[in-house]
C-alpha cells in the first residue's frame, strides 16, 4: 500500500498530468474547435471533411523523430537540455500560431487556414515525440503503466478546453479572442517546462545525425532474437484491434439503434468518457502490484468480454440503461487495455533513443485504427451489427490468447 501511495503522490505523476495536458490540447483544437470554426463561417461541409488530413502529420512523425534524438536547440545561449529544449520552442510556436490562426478569415482564406492548421498539427505531433521521450526518461520501470495512465488520461481532459470552454466562448466572444484565449492555455505549459529538470540518461543520445537514424532499429532488433523482436512488433500491430472494431462506428450503431442524438450525447458520450477515465487510472494503479505483462492478460480479457455487449445490445435494441451499461463495461475495457498497453510500449524503448523508437512504435499502432475505420462500414453491410460484434470479439481472442 504504501508503494503505491509513493508512487501516486510523487513530482513525476505531476509532471505526467502537466505534459498530458499540454500533448493533448492541440489535437482536440484541430478535430473539435476548427471544424466548428469553419462551420460557424460559412464553410461548406465537404470542404470540412478533407481538413481531417491535417492530421497526417501524428501519422508520419517518426521521419522526423531522429532529429530531436539528436539537436538540441538553445534559447540566448542557454541550453535546456535535448527533451525539455524542444518541448519549449515547439509550446511557443503552437501559442503563437494558434493565435494568428483565429485572425484568419476561412471564407477569405481557406487553403492558408489549411496550411497554418496542418503546421499546427506538425508542431503538436513534434511536441509529442518529446514529451514522450521526456516522460519515458523520467518513470522508473514500475511506475510506466501508472504515469501513462495519468498522463493519457490527463490527455483527453484536455480536450474539454477547445471542446467545450472554447465553444461556449464563442457565443459571447470573437473567435480571434476564443482562440487566443485558447492558445494561451500552452503558456501554462512553457512555464512548467521552465521548473521541471532535463532527465538523465545512463547512454548518450547519438552524436551523428545518421546514427540517431540507424541505432535505434539496430538497438531494438539486437536486444533480443529477430524473431522475438517481430512478434514485439505483431503484437503492437494488433492487441488494440478488437476495440477499434467495436468503437470505429460506434455513433452511427446508435442511430441505427434508434436513440436520438440528445440521448447519445447525455448517455453514450459521459457513459464511454468517465469508464474510461477510472479504467486508466485503475489500471496503472494495479500495474504497480501486478506487472505490465499480467496485466495485459487480465485486461485483454476483460476487454474480449465488453465487446459481447454490443452483440447484446444489437440484439434487443433498446433501453437507455442498457445502452449506457454497455458502453461504460466497453469503455472501462478500453481504459484499462490502454494502460496497459501504453506502459508496454514504453517500457520496450531504450530510454537513450525513446523519441525514435515511440514514435516508430505509436505510428505502428495507429495503423489498425486507421485501417479498420475505413473498411468497418464494409463488414458491417455484409455480416450485421451483431454479428460484426462478434466478429470483432473474436479477433480480439486471438490477439490475446496467440
Amino acid at each position: 500500500m504504501w508503494t503505491i501511495w509513493q508512487s501516486l503522490l510523487n513530482r513525476r505523476m505531476l509532471i505526467c498530468i502537466f505534459t498530458g495536458f499540454s500533448s493533448g490540447m492541440p489535437l482536440y483544437l484541430l478535430i473539435t474547435l476548427i471544424p466548428a470554426w469553419l462551420r460557424s463561417e460559412g464553410v461548406g461541409l465537404e470542404e470540412i471533411g478533407l481538413f481531417a488530413l491535417i492530421g497526417l502529420p501524428y501519422t508520419w512523425k517518426f521521419f522526423w523523430a531522429p532529429a530531436l534524438d539528436h539537436y538540441s536547440p538553445k534559447f540566448f545561449g542557454f541550453n535546456l537540455g535535448i527533451r525539455r529544449s524542444w518541448m519549449l520552442l515547439t509550446q511557443l510556436a503552437l501559442f503563437i500560431f494558434i493565435c494568428i490562426l483565429g485572425s484568419m478569415n476561412p471564407q477569405l482564406n481557406l487553403w492558408s487556414v489549411a496550411y497554418l492548421c496542418t503546421f499546427i498539427a506538425f508542431l503538436s505531433a513534434t511536441q509529442d515525440i518529446s514529451i514522450d521521450a521526456y516522460r519515458r526518461q523520467i518513470l522508473p520501470d514500475h511506475e510506466l503503466g501508472l504515469g501513462n495512465s495519468i498522463h493519457v488520461n490527463a490527455y483527453r481532459i484536455s480536450g474539454l478546453i477547445p471542446g467545450s470552454l472554447a465553444l461556449i466562448l464563442s457565443d459571447f466572444l470573437p473567435w480571434s479572442t476564443v482562440f487566443f484565449i485558447t492558445g494561451a492555455f500552452m503558456l501554462i505549459s512553457v512555464g512548467f517546462t521552465l521548473i521541471i529538470s532535463e532527465p538523465s540518461v545512463s547512454k548518450k543520445q547519438p552524436e551523428a545525425l545518421r546514427r540517431a537514424i540507424i541505432e535505434p532499429f539496430h538497438e531494438f532488433f539486437n536486444r533480443q532474437p529477430i524473431r522475438t523482436a517481430i512478434l514485439i512488433l505483431a503484437f503492437m500491430l494488433f492487441y488494440k484491434l478488437g476495440d477499434s472494431m467495436a468503437t470505429a462506428l460506434a455513433t452511427p450503431f446508435y442511430i441505427d439503434l434508434g436513440f436520438t442524438n440528445t440521448q447519445i450525447g447525455l448517455v453514450a458520450k459521459h457513459a464511454a468518457l468517465w469508464p474510461m477515465i477510472f479504467g486508466g487510472i485503475a489500471g496503472g494503479i494495479i500495474m504497480i502490484n501486478i506487472g505490465i505483462n499480467r496485466a495485459l492478460w487480465i485486461f485483454g480479457l476483460i476487454q474480449i468480454i465488453s465487446i459481447l455487449g454490443f452483440a447484446i445490445l444489437a440484439r434487443i435494441g433498446e433501453g437507455l440503461w442498457l445502452l449506457g451499461l454497455v458502453i461504460s463495461f466497453e469503455y472501462l475495457g478500453v481504459g484499462l487495455g490502454t494502460a496497459a498497453f501504453v506502459a508496454f510500449i514504453a517500457r520496450t524503448t531504450n530510454p537513450a533513443f525513446a523519441a525514435t523508437q515511440l514514435a516508430l512504435f505509436t505510428a505502428l499502432t495507429a495503423l489498425p485504427r486507421t485501417l479498420f475505420n475505413s473498411t468497418a462500414g464494409i463488414l458491417v453491410d455484409t455480416l450485421g451489427w451483431e454479428y460484426f460484434f462478434i466478429f470483432a470479439h473474436f479477433s480480439l481472442c486471438r490477439v490475446c490468447f496467440y
